[in-house]
């Protein structure tokens, strides 16, 4: 993971990846996982994202991975929440009521640092990798996976030659060569995504397609 560039962006308020509303898939399709109220709730590369406190709200307990401290940091103060802050040995972890944001390079960190967890929620994790760093997050994302665990992935395709990314370009065989056979994996759905955003069009994207996933892991 090229921890600079994410830093960097981060500093410089480039942060235009930054979700203002809860994603509309989260509300769809977080329901039909079934998962039980008090729940502890995975989600990788977080960033601020306001997912967390709809998953907090539903009676969800969260765990956010990111690696920015600005991004962390901004979650609470944004949300007028004064969270206590805990010195550890990979990480710097934020806690206020039933949600944590854990600080830290996401593939430093162990089970130990993570706990057990019921369930992951990945809107922005493996969209922001590059395609020589997603085996080594869908490896580590599976060590820190107890079997069962379920988890709601979404993920954007278009043609990678019209635009560099991030966000980048995963498709539908990616998902299944990065996760199967560890997981198993059900495509829930699939949106032609293009005119809904236009940053993406002046950027050259003649076809964008956003997809829902439901893996389980086994």
């Amino acid at each position: 993971m090229d921890t600079q560039f994410w830093l960097e962006r981060w500093e410089t308020s480039q942060t235009g990846f930054h979700q203002h509303e809860v994603n509309s898939y989260l509300l769809r399709y977080w329901p039909k996982l079934g998962l039980e109220p008090g729940s502890r709730i995975l989600v990788p590369l977080c960033g601020k994202s306001i997912d967390m406190l709809w998953l907090e709200a539903q009676g969800y307990s969260v765990i956010g991975v990111e690696l920015s401290r600005i991004a962390a940091e901004s979650f609470f103060t944004e949300n007028g929440q004064t969270p206590e802050i805990h010195k550890e040995k990979h990480c710097t972890r934020y806690v206020h009521e039933n949600t944590e944001l854990v600080c830290g390079d996401f593939f430093n960190l162990t089970p130990e640092d993570i706990g057990q967890v019921d369930a992951f929620y990945d809107r922005a994790a493996l969209i922001a990798l590059t395609p020589a760093q997603r085996s080594g997050y869908a490896d580590h994302l599976a060590q820190l996976l107890d079997r069962d665990t379920q988890g709601l992935l979404i993920t954007l395709d278009y043609n990678q030659l019209e635009m560099s990314g991030p966000p980048f370009a995963v498709s539908h065989e990616e998902v299944s060569r990065l996760f199967e056979p560890g997981c198993a994996v059900k495509h829930l759905f699939h949106f032609d995504a293009l005119e809904d955003n236009v940053r993406f069009k002046e950027r050259g994207v003649t076809e964008l397609a956003e997809h829902a996933y439901h893996l389980k892991r086994i």
